[in-house]
């Protein structure tokens, strides 16, 4: 029997060892083999090889016991008994060769593995003849690392992980284990202390509070081949898009994913909604956050259900036909001591310099973007979603505070770039990289960016030396907006530009215009209660203020609860006013929104050329006096669509609009009529436009504009 260094034992007695396979498991020696196993406070301990031959392995010292085979090496179990007469029979973890190769190793060292979560994280596998589960986790800093769970009673002792290479990446294979088991990680930090961590690949997780990790296997048998087929073949800039944006805890309380298939798909049908977009559903222990600080960023969170139950929701959404988007937050990360921050007792996932690593106004930390296996921890994490889950598209939050490092921090307080600039070039170079690879791999995707400032190039071709998004939240249109809109219409005048402003920029970049969770927030109140005047007034705002936006260049996003006028602030703590509904002035403005969607949809004027100026024109802008715009917009062919919107609380008779051609025009849409909740002003379902020029169009017509009213017009 060779001999081993005293310091060697006590490392793998200890679990400390970096290289446990090295001295346990099978192990061949001259002419036959030694099998080492770790089993402390057996009285026996026998290894029971694949042909039935049993090896009687003798006590070394410290719970180390070995023993010497012959013949050919082959698969074994450990059988152990123990003082109290019972026995413990299981395949030995250090039997096995490594389930992670050198090309993924090479791969992650570059930054430049595309399907990450394939190597890192809990993996439930057949591996040399033994069905179990890889395990792998990557911490540099570790001098130990072990896995802990349900299954060895939280006590790693018995499952030390080796370390394979420089970049610092752990694996250990534990037979047997099958779906369902929590874990978690145990690091041995430089500092000298055991820290446990969950995974941060595990795509499964203990429902909140609780923070382990769950060992997972899909089985869900996608039946979305046409949509997905469809979809590679469909460019989303120049394709209908209209999302409705949901809180999945509070859309209607206490439901599943299973439920939300059953309901939400209806709902958004029935609405005619194009895509949904859901606020983050990535793993987050604070439900308070809304998702926006996550912990697991490959795990759909645990309180709706399983994994599988979200790929369920998405395949029912596909198989409506309507996309999913998803709510994607690389910009930072909570500061949990069980999730990423120090993960391995050291700055890892987060910058070391808390002047780039720390942010001042979430409390949270910011990812080290230059580092090679952090950038590409987050980039597979976007192709996750997108390949795992069937997601057509990413809105990635809170872009701004990555672009600039001196995103709310006061001079002194942020480190210049090394050309001396305020860009953190780190994160532009990521963001291009996952925009860049999203749409390589995934075709017919969106990436959409939350982004407040006029930085330039956000929807850019990556190759054109832009950030690479295919859309930009117009966060301008909507402040300004709401900031018109919030004044009363007799002081509207003197705020018109607030009002058309947007045309002068809406293709600068490709955009989308939201009204999101965050306006109906934080003291903010409801879409309806920004409106000034009574409730008629209000309801009649909101309804000529959605037919407004849904014309206007770009793409479009409503937030939950204001397609029916909710009265209330959102809370997450609760549902939607459903209970409004049963007022028919609410199920009008709920009547007109499924209307602007369908006739969205059926409309290619409305999103065939959101690319391109020559797609629209203005025919009246600068109508101060009567709060009137009137816009025309194009399909390729060059049919038009008219709409005009009246924001002043009065009716105006024999209004005189410059119209793209002569004929007949129909009403298509009225926000004013009966059946919306208006007072049924208008012109009859039908306008004649004369073949006379007016204001630089080939004809002009005479309207009645109803009082906080929009009017679509199309050629009969």
């Amino acid at each position: 029997m060779p001999e081993l260094e005293p310091s060697v034992i006590t490392a793998v007695a200890e679990g400390k060892h970096a290289h446990p396979h090295t001295v346990l498991g099978q192990h061949q020696h001259r002419d036959g083999w030694i099998i080492r196993a770790l089993r402390p406070l057996a009285t026996t301990v026998t290894a029971i090889r694949a042909d039935g031959e049993r090896v009687t392995l003798e006590h070394v010292v410290s719970g180390l016991w070995q023993g010497r085979a012959g013949g050919a090496g082959q698969a074994y179990e450990l059988e152990a008994t123990y003082p109290d007469g019972s026995t413990w029979t299981a395949d030995d973890p250090y039997r096995f060769t490594p389930t992670v190769g050198d090309v993924d190793l090479f791969l992650f060292g570059e930054g430049r593995h595309e399907q990450l979560w394939e190597m890192l994280g809990a993996h439930v596998r057949a591996h040399e003849s033994a069905d179990g589960t890889a395990f792998s986790v990557w911490a540099p800093h570790a001098l130990a690392a072990r896995v802990i769970g349900d299954f060895n009673a939280w006590d790693g002792l018995g499952h030390a992980m080796r370390r394979l290479d420089d970049s610092g990446v752990w694996e250990l294979f534990v037979p047997g284990l099958q779906p369902g088991g929590t874990y978690k990680f145990e690091l041995l930090t430089a500092a000298g202390h055991w820290v446990q961590r969950a995974d941060p690949m595990a795509r499964y997780a203990e429902v909140p509070p609780a923070t382990a990790s769950r060992i997972v296997a899909s089985e869900h048998d996608w039946a979305d081949a046409e949509w997905m087929a469809a979809r590679a073949h469909r460019d989303p800039l120049t394709s209908p898009m209209s999302a409705y944006e949901v809180h999945l805890g509070s859309w209607r309380k206490d439901l599943g994913y299973r439920e939300l298939a059953d309901q939400l798909v209806d709902y958004v049908s029935e609405l005619g909604y194009t895509h949904v977009e859901f606020m983050p559903v990535a793993e987050h222990p604070y439900g308070g956050s809304w998702g926006y600080q996550v912990t697991g960023y490959y795990a759909p969170t645990s309180r709706f259900g399983h994994p599988d139950e979200f790929r369920h929701l998405v395949d029912s959404f596909h198989r409506a036909g309507i996309g999913v988007i998803v709510d994607w937050v690389p910009a930072h990360f909570p500061k949990d001591e069980w999730a990423l921050a120090r993960f391995d007792g050291e700055p890892l996932y987060e910058h070391g310099d808390p002047r780039r690593g720390e942010h001042p106004d979430w409390g949270t930390l910011v990812f080290d973007f230059g580092r090679s296996q952090v950038r590409n921890f987050l980039v597979a994490n976007a192709l996750y979603w997108l390949e795992e889950f069937h997601i057509d598209g990413l809105r990635v939050d809170a872009v701004a505070s990555m672009l600039y490092l001196d995103y709310s921090r006061a001079d002194g307080e942020w480190v210049p770039n090394l050309h001396g600039g305020r860009e953190n070039l780190e994160a532009i170079a990521f963001l291009q990289e996952v925009n860049a690879t999203a749409y390589k791999r995934n075709p017919g995707i969106v990436m959409i960016a939350e982004e407040s400032t006029a930085f330039p190039g956000v929807t850019t071709p990556t190759s054109a030396g832009g950030l690479g998004f295919g859309l930009k939240w117009n966060m301008g249109w909507m402040h300004d907006t709401l900031r018109y809109l919030a004044v009363d219409p007799m002081y509207r005048a003197h705020h018109h530009g607030q009002l058309t402003f947007s045309f002068v920029y809406a293709f600068s970049e490709h955009f989308l215009l939201p009204i999101s969770h965050d306006e109906v927030v934080h003291g903010k109140g409801s879409l309806l209660h920004k409106m000034p005047g009574d409730h008629w007034q209000q309801l009649a705002t909101v309804r000529a203020y959605l037919a407004y936006m849904w014309a206007h260049p770009g793409k479009q996003l409503l937030f939950m609860g204001q397609e029916f006028g909710q009265p209330s602030e959102w809370s997450e703590e609760r549902g939607l006013d459903w209970w409004i509904l049963d007022q028919p002035a609410h199920q009008g403005l709920h009547r007109l929104v499924g209307e602007l969607n369908r006739r969205y949809r059926g409309t290619p004027a409305l999103w065939e050329r959101d690319d391109s100026a020559d797609g629209f024109s203005l025919l009246s802008g600068d109508d101060a006096v009567n709060n009137v715009v009137a816009i025309a917009r194009y399909s390729a062919s060059g049919e038009p669509l008219v709409a005009v919107t009246n924001f002043s609380g009065r009716t105006i008779d024999g209004y005189r609009i410059g119209m793209p051609r002569a004929g007949d025009w129909a009403e298509v849409v009225n926000t004013d009529a009966t059946e919306f909740g208006g007072s049924g002003v208008g012109n009859a379902g039908r306008v004649v436009a004369t073949p006379d020029a007016w204001a630089g169009q080939p004809a002009v017509a005479e309207l009645t504009l109803p009082p906080l009213g929009t009017l679509w017009l199309a050629p009969r």
